[in-house]
């Protein structure tokens, strides 16, 4: 079994679920009491979140890329940053270590022209969602993408970071997002951030839903084994 290390912290509640979905599938796979081998590295996610509402995206860079040296030095043969926003510095993270970083969006356009669908919405922070990195990624790879208006762009976030990092689900927020998904004109949703899997999944809307903690843990799965 190849090890796979995981930059988390970004926030620590979505990392353990990363934990828990890698761990789960292994175990269904092959049995008896296997489990995946895993290092992760936890940065301190106010740190982070004070670089980002600065704009000082190298700065981040630079502590992502310290990291994943840190988890190549430990043995990971691969490396996921658990978190969709942070991967407006993956390329330059990537750079700086010498094995395979798993790019989210990546696997996620892979299960997306699984399904040959072209139209998604995307959802997460507001930085993913109005930043080039991630949409234009999604453009050059075919896909027409659909993002909320401001004030609800303004709500996901504040949801994504007030409630959702700290572990708190309200159903009122599962309504809400759900609304969003359902009255958009997109064929399937990208919940493109790593928390919003604890308030969305398949059997709250009718739009294909494509999860990218779980998809990025999929992936990490099939690369261990």
């Amino acid at each position: 079994m190849k090890t796979c290390g995981i930059i988390g912290g970004m926030s620590w509640e979505s990392t353990a679920e990363y934990y828990r979905l890698i761990n789960s599938m292994i175990n269904k796979k092959l049995g008896s009491l296997h489990s995946g081998k895993i290092i992760i590295y936890s940065v301190d996610f106010e740190e982070i979140a004070n670089l980002q509402k600065k704009a000082e995206w190298s700065k981040s860079a630079e502590i992502l890329s310290d990291t994943a040296k840190n988890l190549e030095k430990a043995g990971a043969d691969f490396v996921l940053i658990s978190t969709n926003t942070m991967h407006k510095v993956a390329d330059e993270v990537s750079k700086n270590i010498n094995i395979p970083l798993i790019d989210i969006r990546a696997v996620c356009v892979e299960a997306i022209k699984k399904d040959k669908i072209d139209k998604v919405l995307l959802l997460g922070t507001k930085f993913t969602m109005e930043d080039d990195f991630y949409v234009d990624y999604l453009r050059k790879n075919g896909l027409e993408v659909f993002i909320p208006d401001e004030n609800e762009r303004n709500y996901i976030h504040d949801v994504i970071f007030n409630r959702l990092c700290l572990g708190e689900v309200l159903e009122e927020d599962k309504k809400r997002f759900a609304e969003i998904i359902e009255n958009s004109d997109a064929q399937g949703v990208i919940l493109g951030c790593t928390e919003i899997g604890m308030l969305i999944s398949q059997k709250d809307v009718s739009k294909r839903v494509y999860d990218t903690t779980l998809l990025h843990a999929q992936k990490a799965v099939e690369l261990m084994i």
